[in-house]
């Protein structure tokens, strides 16, 4: 095993080491930098990256690597993880999506060192990160005031990403197109398989997304050779591979009475919601366009007319799906002696 080099700091097979990438300065001349924890075995394995607030207000993903970093299942490792809690520094002190220049990060790939703000932090996040990885997993949540149930999002047409989604080891997966301009695409042009772990609210810790994320990097870590297999406790857990989801939108606007809720499952025609006017008479109800689950929905209960209030994944055996989420929050359960990162 050669010396990895991050940020000019070169860290050695057994070595574990914190790196502040140093990034452009605010206005006030404040210094910032890009907090990274680099963890090597002793023994020759893949290396992995972790990222977390690529968008600002996604928290989630910051308290799941801090998690990681103290699990003792990654003490014996083999090969390298490479964990960034927060890549949007700018965006975790605004508590915004967006970088200051009011671009999305995740759009900005593979970036430029002579860009903008964003192409720049973009560029020094693949030369510094992802460049010196084989595989990689990407933390996200849902936006504002919409929350997104625990799932994976990849490039399931590829079957080593598939066999890493799987072993992340939740029921709902989704193939997602691969956008413009995203980490994983930029990732994947550089022969690197990327995962995307959807789950929980922006700005808010989400303890049973945060609980099975834990669960699922170290899942992954365990396929790819990077920690000893071992037989997993608790109910076992059904994937189901949704390759069509769409969002269903209000049809007025008003006050939202949500009767769907996250994981559930949904038929042709079911009510959603309604929405009534201040005087509390009822304008529509939201239906549901065809059978499928729950795997997004708005929070507040407002609504304008076309918003997004829904999101559903539309699979062969919904139901099924719906009976090992309980499963996976029965796994997942506070306190469960069963439960061991």
């Amino acid at each position: 095993m050669k010396p990895l080099e991050i940020g000019g700091v070169s860290i050695l097979p057994g070595e574990t080491k914190r790196i502040e990438l140093p990034m452009p300065p605010l206005y006030t001349d404040t210094v910032l930098s890009m907090p990274i924890h680099v963890q090597r075995g002793k023994r020759d394995g893949p290396t992995m990256f972790v990222s977390g607030a690529i968008h600002g207000d996604e928290l989630n993903g910051i308290e799941i690597i801090n998690r990681l970093m103290k699990s003792k299942s990654i003490k014996s490792l083999r090969g390298t993880l490479i964990t960034v809690p927060i890549v949007n520094v700018y965006g975790v002190l605004n508590q915004s999506r967006y970088l200051p220049d009011r671009r999305d990060l995740n759009r900005s790939f593979p970036g430029s060192k002579k860009g903008s703000l964003a192409g720049r932090l973009a560029n020094l996040f693949i030369k510094e990160i992802v460049n010196k990885c084989d595989v990689g997993i990407d933390l996200h949540t849902g936006a504002i005031h919409r929350s997104n149930l625990p799932q994976v999002r990849a490039d399931l047409d590829d079957p080593e990403t598939l066999a890493m989604a799987e072993a992340f080891g939740l029921p709902v997966l989704l193939n997602a197109d691969i956008r413009e301009g995203s980490l994983r695409q930029a990732a994947g042009d550089l022969g690197v398989k990327v995962i995307l772990y959807e789950a929980g609210e922006a700005l808010r810790y989400d303890e049973f997304s945060i609980r099975a994320g834990v669960k699922g990097i170290i899942n992954v870590m365990r396929h790819v050779g990077m920690l000893n297999k071992r037989a997993r406790k608790g109910h076992e857990i059904s994937r189901f591979i949704a390759r069509q989801s769409g969002w269903v939108r209000a049809t007025e606007s008003g006050f939202v009475n949500h009767i769907a809720q996250l994981g559930d499952h949904v038929c042709k025609g079911s009510v959603l919601a309604s929405i009534s006017d201040p005087y509390g008479t009822e304008l529509s109800s939201v239906t549901c366009p065809e059978e499928g689950v729950v795997i997004g929905k708005q929070n507040i209960p407002l609504t304008q007319e076309g918003e997004a209030m829904y999101h559903i994944a539309y699979f062969r055996k919904p139901d099924s799906v719906a009976e090992n989420l309980e499963l996976l929050q029965d796994n997942l359960v506070l306190g469960e002696p069963s439960i061991v990162y």
